[in-house]
């Protein structure tokens, strides 16, 4: 029956127009009889067959200069009824005026019953030509919906606006989707018990009632913002009933006013963060990156790409995308080419160790701003491999310094880590001297760091360069990060393991962090340690919780949850600030700048090289005794470097 009557192809526009031709034809001859209480006679001496074919032709040409007949009847709507009525309107209007000009003076004919008959035409024929489209349109979804083997799944939409009754027209004009709107929910008490687009609206506290009786198994969401309008207390209800909730995006993002399949996406975790969204001065970016030469460091990592993403919206004069990873970057480039085309952008690979690359690369392109995001973040990983984490996170974190003084680079943006914080892992330590680095070389403004041959710190012109640093604590679907790895788990179908019960973290979305890089980096002055508002700490076991609820599965029944212990280097609590360092608001609620703990650039300069030596030694214990030394308060934990401490003198 479907693929008979209803096929993918649709029929001729012409055989439509024929149809459309016999309804008015049809309906001109049933008013005239009605007006004439059926005496036939009257069809020969009034002309009435004369005028019949004036009106079709006349019809006829109406209907196709407006494209009457070219609509897709199965998906017809309130913009075709109106034009529906009025082409019938300018038929009988013409036809009026093209027989009281031409035929009634000429042929000398009765048209005293001209007006009571258009008027019911008029009435009568735009009736029957909208029903027409109403019953092919219903019969159409009856059929669509009662064809055997096509099974679909009642979903529920939150919301009753005016994007919701889209979402809800194009889910049922589509061809491939397995959905079915079955009703609307909506806190607006104005609404409530109503019908919409021949669907009831609901309280979203109905949702427990409505699963239990007509098997709801997915809740729909519009837009982006799921923090507003009691959607966060009904997405809650909605994982705590085991009931998967989708999103999809407001209409206005809709590729060429069509919402595609896979626009309708399975909740986020990052979608759970509930935090009010960010607010950007954007004028300050822009007068800071526009038209500049900015490169990035780590550009093909999680936060990297993103400042790459974010950057290019700023118009800078071009952009230098640096990266050891060869297969990242090539992905880094294609996405660039893709989605931001007219992107002026060069990509160059180079290991930020080795310092005679990165200056030939500073001298080719001469940047102006650096974001400087390379480096090794992995806790256990840099357990085990000391020297690695200090090589990369300390020794190229000066490379780049150094050469930004050189080539007086107005400002460095160093992204940290909360873990740089009372350190208590190889990976925060070398952070944290990173910092110390970054920090001195602004307090010592004027002086430039020598680099042939060990020679001490000389006096020099002061150097323009600002240097900043940026401190916030994890970034949700980094790389590496706990919810790819717990995804994972819970598609193998568990466990899903948990170092610790008490474990917690800060949390913040890559897009998020990267607009709150921007931010500092536009208001920084030089020497700041700019701290995030990473909201709430969030146990990691609640975040498994949560998952695998988002998949529809029960949390130890259908997915269990073991605790595999802390891992090396690994702390159940992170912090943003050291106790001996306070905290100055900024104009931006969410940024805060931590009050500077001084460090002599000589110092600094004499410890790091002192380190360096001992990590061409291969000692990796000496190495990091000499780190805890630079550090007091680097303590290790789980770690094979535990014992050193007892020998440290804080």
């Amino acid at each position: 029956m479907k693929m008979l009557l209803f096929r993918d192809k649709t029929y001729s526009r012409w055989l439509i127009l024929l149809i459309d031709q016999i309804i008015v034809s049809w309906t001109l001859f049933m008013s005239f009889l009605l007006l004439h209480k059926f005496e036939y006679i009257q069809l020969i001496y009034s002309n009435f067959l004369v005028y019949t074919l004036l009106y079709s032709v006349i019809s006829v040409g109406v209907f196709v200069l407006m494209r009457i007949h070219t609509g897709i009847i199965r998906y017809s709507n309130t913009q075709d009824i109106i034009r529906i009525f009025m082409a019938v309107l300018a038929t009988s209007a013409i036809f009026t005026f093209v027989s009281k000009v031409f035929f009634i003076p000429h042929f000398r004919i009765s048209s005293k019953w001209f007006p009571e008959i258009l008027t019911m035409n008029f009435f009568v024929s735009s009736s029957m030509l909208i029903m027409l489209r109403i019953a092919v349109k219903s019969l159409f979804f009856y059929v669509k919906t009662m064809e055997p083997g096509d099974k679909k799944e009642n979903i529920l939409i939150y919301g009753s606006g005016r994007d919701s009754i889209l979402v809800k027209k194009a889910l049922e004009a589509g061809d491939k989707n397995n959905l079915n709107v079955f009703a609307f929910v909506d806190d607006n008490p104005d609404k409530l018990n109503k019908h919409i687009e021949q669907k009831n609206v609901y309280h979203s506290k109905s949702i427990a009632a409505l699963q239990h009786k007509f098997n709801i198994q997915k809740v729909l969401f519009v837009g982006d913002d799921l923090n507003v309008n009691g959607k966060k207390v009904t997405i809650d209800k909605c994982i705590e009933l085991g009931i998967k909730v989708v999103t999809v995006p407001q209409s206005e993002k809709w590729l060429y006013g069509k919402l595609r399949a896979n626009q309708i996406k399975d909740l986020k975790i990052e979608d759970l963060l509930h935090r009010e969204p960010i607010v950007l001065t954007k004028n300050n970016i822009l007068r800071e990156m526009e038209g500049k030469r900015i490169l990035i460091t780590g550009a093909a990592g999680s936060i990297g790409s993103e400042i790459v993403r974010q950057i290019v919206g700023f118009n800078p004069e071009f952009v230098v995308l640096c990266d050891q990873a060869e297969t990242p970057l090539h992905d880094l480039q294609l996405e660039i080419q893709d989605d931001f085309i007219g992107a002026r952008t060069h990509i160059v690979m180079a290991n930020i160790q080795n310092r005679s690359r990165m200056k030939a690369i500073f001298e080719e392109y001469q940047p102006q701003i650096i974001f400087h995001a390379a480096a090794y973040k992995h806790v256990p990983m840099m357990e085990s491999n000391p020297s690695e984490a200090v090589l990369t996170n300390v020794l190229g974190t000066k490379n780049i310094a150094d050469l930004a003084i050189e080539y007086e680079v107005e400002k460095f943006v160093m992204i940290s880590t909360d873990k740089a914080v009372r350190p208590t892992n190889i990976m925060g330590a070398s952070k944290r001297l990173a910092e110390m680095y970054i920090q001195c070389l602004n307090n010592e403004a004027n002086l430039k760091l020598s680099t042939a041959n060990n020679e001490e710190l000389i006096q020099q012109p002061v150097h323009r360069t600002k240097f900043i640093t940026t401190r916030f604590g994890n970034v949700l679907g980094s790389n590496g990060s706990v919810i790819p790895r717990f995804k994972a788990q819970i598609e193998r179908g568990g466990p899903v393991a948990v170092t610790h019960p008490e474990i917690t973290r800060y949390f913040m979305t890559i897009p998020e962090s990267v607009q709150l890089v921007l931010e500092a980096a536009a208001m920084g002055n030089g020497g700041e340690i700019f701290i995030f508002d990473m909201g709430e700490p969030v146990k990691i076991v609640d975040l498994a919780i949560s998952m695998i609820k988002l998949a529809g599965l029960i949390p130890d029944k259908d997915i269990k949850i073991i605790f595999t212990g802390l891992r090396p280097g690994e702390k159940l609590y992170e912090e943003l600030l050291l106790v001996e360092e306070q905290t100055i608001s900024t104009y931006h609620p969410k940024i805060k700048i931590s009050k500077i703990i001084n460090h002599s650039i000589f110092y600094v300069q004499n410890v790091i090289e002192e380190l360096l030596l001992l990590n061409n030694s291969n000692n990796d214990f000496a190495m990091v005794k000499k780190m805890k030394e630079i550090i007091p308060d680097f303590k290790s934990k789980n770690s094979k470097y535990e014992n050193i401490d007892q020998y440290i003198v804080g």
